[in-house]
């Protein structure tokens, strides 16, 4: 094997070369060039994005890469989806942007120049065999990649080859816990046309909850029903958007009670509830997250509609909690102490006081989100956990009840019901905007839309 060859990935799949064929490959290809005028979504915004970075780190070189390709099995790799700080700066958000480094280069009283080094378009015409010989990067393999002129009217930044930039080490050289705090940071309150992508991700997202509500009699017939549910869903995802988000979540029955049940490989029972937590990413990469709780049979039973009305009563208590200048932990203390007191009344706990309600709903009641479906989570407590809202920031709020099918402190009738209520919301200057209100909430609303898409 030649130097040459043995630095292509070409993988199991490679067959020798002769110089004839190398010859023949390297000429006679008409120009391809990208439109002039095309632009990555977020051209227009990146420009103040890597202002405030610069701002935060006067006089310091700083990277920050794209990321590198992670192997699944053998010589497969796992889908490249780029790092959302990353993608935030520069509008790059394709498969293609693996090991492509933003540096933000120190220029004196203009704060920083950012270059993007990147791999560019492999030649033609040079004897190079990459374009058609590399299955990890080959033009031929995994598509076209722009060229360094294309790059940078693509972005509006100035583009380098990546192999100008220095060891892999170096490339890599932005695990600062003060950067990841800052790029964290710096994306807490979204932009204008931040809102307008998770629209666009929530508007993608009930769209896919109607297919499932349609597709439930076929996926109640399956022997793996919640993997049918989580299909359906996944090619809404595919179709309109990126993918999904994060990993659905389609638990029916006591699967429900699994906070972050992604097995899917259930059976699904008319009697029974669908938790099913999901969302839509756009191409962009701004995600939803969204969840509903759904009676199998297109109607709660009265025990169903007891546990289901409680964590509504804790979500509407949230929501009604959020307005700038709240603490960020408001909206979870006001759903909690709703949940307390329902258990209370119950006779489920003897009082609504301390913290054994989190026997039953265990986890937070909420995140911030955008890029990321947990969003910003390296930023720093007194900035988020411990901050306030401001106008701007997109968040969920999610309570739930986990009544586990295995707990001797509940009545038999409760175990194994688990319901989780999940909104996106943007803080305005008077509040909150509830961005997934095209899905309804209340128990006479779901049964009603179910009823209209299942006769439909």
């Amino acid at each position: 094997m030649t130097d040459r060859t043995s630095r292509l990935n070409t993988g199991s799949h490679d067959l020798p070369v002769s110089a004839e064929l190398s010859a023949f490959m390297s000429g006679n290809w008409s120009a391809s060039p990208l439109p002039t005028d095309a632009r990555v979504a977020a051209h227009d915004v990146t420009p103040a994005r890597r202002a405030r970075l610069s701002a935060r780190f006067p006089g310091e070189r700083l990277l920050v890469p794209a990321g590198e390709l992670m192997v699944r099995s053998n010589d497969c790799d796992h889908r490249f989806r780029p790092h959302s700080a990353y993608a935030w700066l520069t509008g790059l958000t394709g498969e293609d942007q693996v090991g492509h480094v933003l540096v933000m280069e120190p220029a004196g009283p203009r704060g920083h120049e950012a270059v993007l080094y990147l791999r560019p378009r492999s030649a033609r015409t040079d004897g190079t065999e990459e374009f058609y010989r590399d299955r990890r990067y080959g033009e031929f393999w995994v598509g076209r990649r722009p060229d360094l002129a294309e790059a940078e009217r693509l972005t509006g930044i100035r583009c380098a080859h990546l192999d100008t930039l220095g060891t892999p080490d170096a490339r890599d050289a932005s695990r600062d816990p003060a950067l990841a705090a800052a790029l964290s940071e710096l994306r807490l309150v979204k932009d204008a046309w931040e809102v307008g992508q998770l629209q666009l991700a929530v508007d993608h997202t009930a769209a896919g909850f109607e297919d499932v509500v349609r597709a439930l009699p076929r996926a109640l017939a399956h022997p793996r029903g919640e993997r049918w549910i989580e299909g359906v869903f996944g090619l809404r995802a595919r179709a309109e958007g990126n993918g999904t988000g994060y990993d659905t979540i389609a638990a029916s029955g006591a699967h429900a009670c699994v906070l972050h049940w992604i097995h899917n490989d259930g059976r699904l029972n008319r009697d029974e509830l669908l938790l099913l937590d999901a969302g839509v990413e756009t191409d962009t990469l701004y995600t939803a997250d969204v969840t509903r709780t759904l009676p199998l049979s297109g109607r709660f039973s009265p025990v169903q509609r007891q546990v289901y009305e409680l964590v509504l009563a804790a979500q509407d208590a949230g929501i009604a909690a959020l307005r700038p200048g709240a603490s960020f932990r408001d909206f979870h203390r006001a759903g909690m102490r709703v949940i307390a007191e329902g258990l209370a009344d119950w006779g489920v706990l003897k009082d609504a006081e301390g913290d054994l309600h989190r026997r039953y709903t265990l986890c937070s009641s909420g995140h911030m989100l955008g890029l990321d479906v947990h969003d910003c989570a390296q930023a720093r407590r007194d900035a988020y956990l411990d901050g306030v809202l401001e106008e701007g920031q997109v968040l969920t709020v999610e309570p739930g009840l986990y009544l586990q099918p295995d707990d001797e402190t509940l009545p038999a009738e409760l175990r194994g019901i688990g319901v989780r209520i999940e909104d996106d919301l943007v803080i305005t200057a008077e509040g909150a905007r509830l961005m997934s209100g095209a899905l309804p909430r209340t128990v006479a609303g779901i049964e009603e839309w179910m009823g209209t898409l299942l006769e439909g």
